[in-house]
Formats: C-alpha cells, sequence, structure tokens
C-alpha cells in the first residue's frame, strides 16, 4: 500500500507540474496585456512599465513561470508585499492574496458539494437498487425512462425554471445564499437547498443507470446464485453479495464527482449567484486574471488528483480480490 501511494503521489506531483505550466504559457497566448488591470483608468506607458516591473512580467515567461512555482514551496516578495508560501501571488485585478481567497471561498463550495453528493447518493442509489430488484417491473421501466429524460438536462437549464416556480413567482422559497453552518445551521440548509436538489438532479440519473446496471451484473455471479441455491432469503443475498460487488464502479464515479465538485461547481454557483471556487473561476477567466487562475486551477486540479488516489485505494478493502500492485 505505501509503495502504491508513493507511486501515485509522484505521478499526481507530475501531473499538477504539466497542468500548472499548459495554464501559465497558454494565459501569455492571449493578446492581452495583465498590467492594464492594475493600472485603472488613467494608463501611461510609464505606469505600465512600472506595474510589468512590479509584478515581473517583465522577464521572460519562463523565467515568470519559474519564479512562480518556486514561490508556491518557498514565498515571494512583491511590490504589494511579502507572501510566505504556499504563495500563489496577488490577484492582478484588486491585489487581494489569492490563497487566502481561495480558502474564504472554499467552505460555500465545500457545503454546496457535500450537500449535493448526500442527496444525488441517497435518491442515485435507492432507485438504482430497487429498479435492479424489481427488473422488469413497471418500478423498473419509470425510474430508468426517468433517469433517461434527467440524464439529458443541463443546470443552466433547470436552474432558472426552478428558481422562477420557486423563489420569484410564488415566493415558497428564499433566494439562495449561503450562511456558514457554524453561525446559522438551519440558515445554512434552508439557503443551499435548492443548490443542492438541482444539482442533484444531474448527477442523480448517473448514478441510478449505474447502479442498476452493476447490481444486475453482480445477481448474474456465480456467488450469489450459489448463495440463493443454499436457501439463503434473496433480501440477505442482495445486500450481503450483490451490493458490496458492485460497489467498485459506483465508487469510481463518485470519486471523479467528488473532485470535479469541490473543485468548483462553476455553472451551479454561476446560476445561483453563489460566491464559491466555481464562481471564482470564472470571474478570473473573464477578467483575464492570471495568478487568481492559476491558484484555482492548481488547487481544483490537486482535488480532482487526490481523490482519485483515494478512490484507487479504496478499492483493496471494498474488493478482496482486488490487489494493488
Amino acid at each position: 500500500m505505501l509503495r502504491f501511494l508513493v507511486r501515485r503521489t509522484l505521478g499526481a506531483l507530475v501531473i499538477l507540474l504539466f497542468i500548472s505550466a499548459f495554464t501559465y504559457f497558454l494565459f501569455f497566448a492571449i493578446p492581452h496585456d495583465p498590467a492594464l488591470l492594475s493600472c485603472g483608468k488613467n494608463c501611461t506607458p510609464d505606469n505600465i512599465a512600472l506595474i510589468h516591473r512590479n509584478l515581473g512580467l517583465d522577464e521572460p515567461i519562463p523565467v515568470q513561470y519559474f519564479h512562480y512555482m518556486v514561490g508556491i514551496f518557498a514565498g515571494r516578495h512583491f511590490s504589494v508585499g511579502d507572501c510566505s508560501a504556499p504563495c500563489f501571488g496577488y490577484s492582478f485585478a484588486n491585489s487581494d492574496p489569492v490563497w487566502p481567497t481561495i480558502l474564504n471561498r472554499f467552505p460555500l463550495t465545500l457545503s454546496l458539494a457535500a450537500g449535493g453528493i448526500v442527496v444525488f447518493l441517497l435518491v442515485g442509489l435507492g432507485t438504482g437498487m430497487l429498479a435492479a430488484w424489481r427488473r422488469g417491473t413497471f418500478i423498473d421501466k419509470f425510474f430508468s425512462s426517468v433517469s433517461l429524460v434527467l440524464s439529458s438536462m443541463q443546470i443552466y437549464f433547470v436552474g432558472p425554471i426552478v428558481l422562477a416556480l420557486l423563489v420569484y413567482n410564488n415566493q415558497l422559497m428564499d433566494q439562495p445564499k449561503y450562511v456558514p453552518i457554524s453561525e446559522d445551521p438551519i440558515g445554512w440548509f434552508s439557503g443551499l437547498l435548492i443548490p443542492w436538489c438541482v444539482l442533484s438532479i444531474i448527477f442523480t440519473a448517473g448514478y441510478t443507470r449505474m447502479a442498476r446496471s452493476t447490481m444486475i451484473d453482480q445477481l448474474q455471479e456465480e456467488h450469489v446464485r450459489t448463495a440463493r441455491a443454499k436457501g439463503m432469503s434473496s433480501r440477505y443475498v442482495f445486500f450481503r453479495y450483490a451490493w458490496r460487488g458492485s460497489l467498485i464502479p459506483i465508487v469510481t464515479m463518485l470519486g471523479l464527482d467528488i473532485g470535479t465538485l469541490l473543485g468548483g461547481a462553476m455553472i451551479t454557483e454561476f446560476v445561483f449567484s453563489l460566491a464559491g471556487i466555481g464562481r471564482l473561476a470564472v470571474d478570473s477567466v473573464l477578467r483575464t486574471d492570471l495568478p487568481m487562475l492559476m491558484g484555482v486551477m492548481l488547487f481544483s486540479a490537486a482535488l480532482i488528483v487526490l481523490f482519485n488516489i483515494i478512490v484507487d485505494a479504496a478499492y483493496a478493502f471494498i474488493d478482496p480480490r482486488v490487489r494493488l500492485s
């Protein structure tokens, strides 16, 4: 296990290094001067040259990238102040430090992801298992049809409709907002309930179909049929043997989804005007704010890679037949 984790961690670092280099060099392919963000309205050539020098933009791009990567581990000094490790620089748009800004936005994204995961796991796995148990019946056909319809929907379509029906037209619920759970648990729950449900609609369909197909495959396995032949009840066989064997593909999908959601549910946050990691990424792209964009990209990529490693390590615990090598 230790060798596996070390090997995967080293591979993850290589992936993150490639992502950082690709994003950094791609940014400078855009025909836009980032110094204009810090210069304001009354820009002169002398002011722009001074900003270039203060931000290190007057150096060759490979040198800038080297200083950026060193600063993540060792810290850097900027004209606006010292930046201790991990240093991702200061925003070109408002001079805010990147790393504290990401940490301030992350609790909202974490709350959004956690609530959505709970909802779509309970609903998706529950309906998928029920459809597999009642294969060929009306229940199976109903849930399969509903999941097919939901899989074709998108958050940017469902979100505004739900807001119009529940918030703007009928005032049945309040406008979605984020309240820290430590301050007001009820306000935290009610403020994110609509985004959770809309987010779960998109993911539930995939988990329903995955749970149904894997459970049906497991019910055809030899050890399951042998357990039934020994006189064990269908419910016991279903949960004791078939359910555990169907977890690996579900956990694989869940690991990718968790990493993606924690990295920033961009569309959901944008639709519901929630200022999380996803909204920060969108704003950084619109403003061509390289330090903030790089920080969000590396943070999101690190979460996705981390949960991939966790999922791979969890295989051996879920299925004894799997060996990490």
